[in-house]
């Protein structure tokens, strides 16, 4: 049995192909997604958080399949152009961003901020405040598209950031089986067998929430 829903599948079928970024393809699985009843919001969610990760190129191509495709306006239940929420954004940034990476939140904080420290607070407030602590998906669905976007991009150190980071927001490891399959049809071969190895090492763990 199946540990997705029809739609949930649908939804990670259209976050890897966003990732893609082949127009036949987004508008192949944007097809299946309104057949299988992913709401417009979903979409409209997944398209926004896709700037993440794709960048804005093909997460602008994938906006205009979905608006193509569902025939509706964009769906959202906050306005992302609101600045006067900057404080919000950071509270919940934090918030959110502590969830995913658990104890390892400090030590990636100090890393980032290493690196430069405006990636740092874009990361905190833009990222994970602005963009992913948005209403509209829970914080499982978001990581499932995630994990599903950066295993086609070969991303290993964010795959396995965000592996880890959907077991802490409360994926489960068939759940993310799932995922890992239905994206990796869509990967290139390599990046699919080392994201695949990668994972097999993050499920033989017992961490927790905390870890």
């Amino acid at each position: 049995m199946s540990a997705l829903d029809l739609r949930t599948r649908a939804f990670v079928d259209l976050a890897a192909a966003v990732a893609v970024g082949d127009d036949t393809l987004l508008r192949i699985h944007a097809d299946r997604a309104v057949e299988a009843g992913v709401p417009v919001l979903w979409g409209d969610e997944l398209v926004l958080q896709s700037v993440l990760m794709v960048g804005y190129p093909r997460a602008l191509v994938a906006a205009a399949v979905w608006r193509a495709v569902t025939g509706q306006p964009a769906a959202f239940e906050e306005a992302g152009e609101d600045f006067s929420q900057l404080p919000l954004w950071a509270e919940r940034g934090e918030r959110t961003c502590r969830t995913i990476y658990g104890v390892n939140y400090d030590k990636l904080r100090r890393n980032v901020r290493e690196l430069h420290p405006s990636l740092d607070a874009w990361m905190v407030m833009e990222g994970y405040g602005r963009t992913l602590s948005r209403p509209g998906l829970d914080l499982v669905q978001r990581e499932l598209g995630v994990v599903a976007q950066v295993l086609v991009l070969g991303a290993e150190r964010q795959l396995h950031s965000h592996l880890r980071g959907a077991r802490h927001a409360g994926a489960t490891d068939t759940m993310l089986d799932e995922v890992m399959a239905l994206a990796g049809a869509q990967a290139a071969p390599e990046a699919y067998r080392k994201g695949l190895a990668l994972w097999e090492r993050i499920r033989g763990t017992q961490e927790t929430g905390q870890g």
